[in-house]
């Protein structure tokens, strides 16, 4: 039903029936209230001043409130010209907005870029604080630049907490709280929080694991509590803007609030009696003051990076960085440099492979711009070889190749046969094993175009080549991304070379390292004459298919395959992911264009997650390198 009609104003009850009954009477139902709407507008604007003296102007909107937004940096060089991109980006009048910034303790030149960006920028902000301390470079009782001492601890404290003052000083109406690892994808960011209108409130940041900036339960001594609650607030199960025991990281104060005066990180309030931490402090600030701690994840509001072990370094620290940003690129545009600062240079290698490829279809140039750029930021170089686009692969092109389907191949697990996309994929990996044969290319990297890489990946792989190398590993291909299909039993860890395993029956081509050795070997199987999906075909080679009938076609099979253990890359989408596509799997028959296989996509095993491996069939025996432990994986 439609509302009722608005009071109608004295001014349109004295106007003759003649003016208006006609017009509204011809008009259609639903045309009749917007014409009414129109009239009483027109009249409102003439009925608005009896004489032309007493017109004035509407009044101007109100300005936006005032936000002072506090950085305290340290060793933070790596990711400071994303970071400052991102606050730059932030749509908010600049004017509206002071900056304070302090760093301290550094062993790198986090001074030096804050002071150029400040001094490049400070003529755009209300006002700029500037609050460096150059020595000493660390604190007497920590251990290394990833340690939280005491000293440490007390000293953020004291930070935070001058901060605050200086906000309420200045008559602030909010406090944007910063930690320079946080880097907001999302520009409306602040201003969605202030439209909250709450006390205390922080938007999610997300990460390459369960880890976040908040906390939904917490101990009787103050410390983290795993509770039901966080998973689905996290995972985004849950979207709101939901009471919680602690924000941290990234966080808006409202100034405005009565209860915000109590409020204080440093000193601790008198009856506090938990762990000397700036974070748990203030979450206790809170609960003395009254005010309820929020955390929003109806949007996605930027990254976080996960905190390291305390004995990692800033090699760690830096790769940490380079990850979190790769994660960003997944679903998200790069963070873009700061445009007042100088961009310092990479410098892109081989990694001591021969050479690298990367393969892409044309008509994913989305793909080709993210992998190039994910590349680019691990200083990876590599050479990109155009697949082979089965959609347009046609008969007679087959014919030339003496391209021969394998006789009866089915899918192993729809039934379905082969498909143009999985035929363009084949072909595009045989270009690859061709001209590493043609060049004489000792060892070399195949990646395609839809995959994520683990954090420290090319430290870890450089470092696996190097074992496999010191133990003169006879091998010809080893997987660097795959799925395991064979979960019933452990495959056997490789002896003198840490996280190395025998490679039982796998899928994906996602990436591997390939000898010269071994790339011959998949040439002369002239695998033209009996053609099957490459991840199948692969398992073939080294004797690991589960269907002997596949195997029986192919006399020799030696291919010597192994696999990283864990696992270096992983796909960035898998069936059901938003964003999800897949050239091979939802494509069409090769013999028959009529016939597309979107129908298979909830059999196909291929581009699923990875199936639980039962509890005996985990690799354990495998060894791993002091690398991998070097970050830690927490809520």
């Amino acid at each position: 039903p439609s509302p009722p009609p608005p009071p109608i104003p004295l001014s349109l009850t004295m106007l003759p029936l003649w003016l208006w009954e006609p017009l509204c009477c011809r008009l259609r139902p639903r045309a009749a209230p917007l014409f009414l709407a129109g009239l009483l507008w027109a009249v409102g604007r003439r009925a608005a001043a009896y004489f032309p003296e007493e017109r004035w102007a509407e009044e101007s909107p109100l300005l936006r409130p005032r936000v002072q937004i506090t950085l305290t940096a340290r060793n933070s060089q790596h990711g400071l010209s994303a970071f400052l991109g991102r606050l730059e980006r932030l749509h908010y009048p600049k004017d509206r907005l002071s900056v304070w910034v302090a760093t301290d303790h550094n062993v790198d030149n986090t001074t030096a870029v804050l002071r150029e960006w400040l001094v490049n920028v400070q003529g755009l902000y209300h006002s700029v604080e500037w609050r460096p301390m150059d020595e000493p470079k660390s604190y007497f009782d920590e251990m290394g630049p990833k340690h939280w001492s005491d000293s440490r601890y007390e000293h953020v404290m004291k930070l935070r907490q001058a901060a605050l003052n200086s906000a309420r000083d200045r008559w602030a109406d909010y406090i944007l709280f910063l930690d320079t690892d946080n880097f907001l994808i999302n520009p409306d960011t602040l201003n969605l929080l202030i439209a909250e209108n709450k006390t205390v409130v922080a938007p999610m940041l997300d990460s390459r694991s369960a880890y976040s900036n908040f906390w939904c339960g917490m101990t009787s001594e103050g410390y983290y509590k795993r509770t039901p609650a966080y998973v689905p607030i996290r995972k985004r199960d849950r979207l709101g803007c939901f009471p919680v025991v602690m924000v941290h990281s990234t966080m808006l104060i409202d100034l405005r609030k009565e209860a915000s005066k109590q409020l204080a990180f440093y000193p601790p309030h008198p009856d506090y009696t938990w762990s000397f931490d700036d974070i748990i402090v203030f979450a206790f600030s809170c609960r003395q003051a009254g005010v309820q701690m929020y955390i929003c994840n109806k949007e996605h509001y930027g990254f976080l990076q996960v905190p390291l072990k305390s004995t990692s370094t800033m090699q760690d620290e830096v790769d940490s960085f380079i990850h979190m940003h790769l994660e960003v690129m997944v679903n998200h545009p790069p963070l873009e440099p700061s445009k007042y600062l100088s961009v310092t240079p990479k410098y892109p290698d081989k990694m001591g492979f021969d050479e690298i490829f990367l393969i892409n279809l044309k008509r994913r140039p989305d793909r080709r711009t993210r992998m190039l750029r994910s590349l680019y930021e691990q200083e990876i170089a590599c050479k990109v070889i155009d697949a082979v686009d089965g959609r347009a692969f046609n008969s007679s092109q087959m014919k030339a190749l003496g391209i021969t389907m394998l006789t009866d191949y089915e899918d192993p697990y729809s039934g379905r046969p082969l498909t143009k996309g999985e035929m363009g994929c084949f072909l595009s990996h045989y270009n690859v094993w061709k001209e590493i044969v043609e060049r004489g290319l000792q060892v070399s990297v195949v990646f395609e175009d839809d995959l994520r890489f683990e954090i420290f990946f090319k430290r870890r792989l450089k470092y696996l080549m190097k074992e496999v190398e010191k133990a003169a590993l006879d091998w010809d291909l080893i997987y660097i991304g795959r799925k395991r299909m064979q979960v019933d039993r452990p495959e056997k860890a490789v002896p003198g070379v840490r996280n190395l395993v025998e490679a039982d029956y796998s899928y994906w081509t996602l990436g591997y390292a390939l000898s010269l050795r071994g790339a011959e070997k998949l040439l002369d199987a002239k695998p033209f004459d009996k053609l099957l999906p490459v991840d199948e075909f692969l398992p073939v080679m080294y004797n690991k298919h589960p269907v002997s009938e596949y195997m029986e076609h192919f006399e020799k099979r030696d291919l010597r395959a192994f696999s990283v253990e864990p696992l270096l890359i992983y796909p960035t989408h898998y069936t059901g992911d938003q964003g999800y596509v897949s050239d091979t799997e939802t494509s069409m028959v090769w013999n028959n264009e009529k016939l597309k296989t979107d129908w298979d996509r909830a059999k196909s095993q291929k581009t699923k997650e990875q199936a639980k491996i039962r509890e005996a069939a985990q690799n354990l025996d495998v060894s791993h390198s002091p690398i991998d432990s070097a970050s830690r994986d927490e809520l």
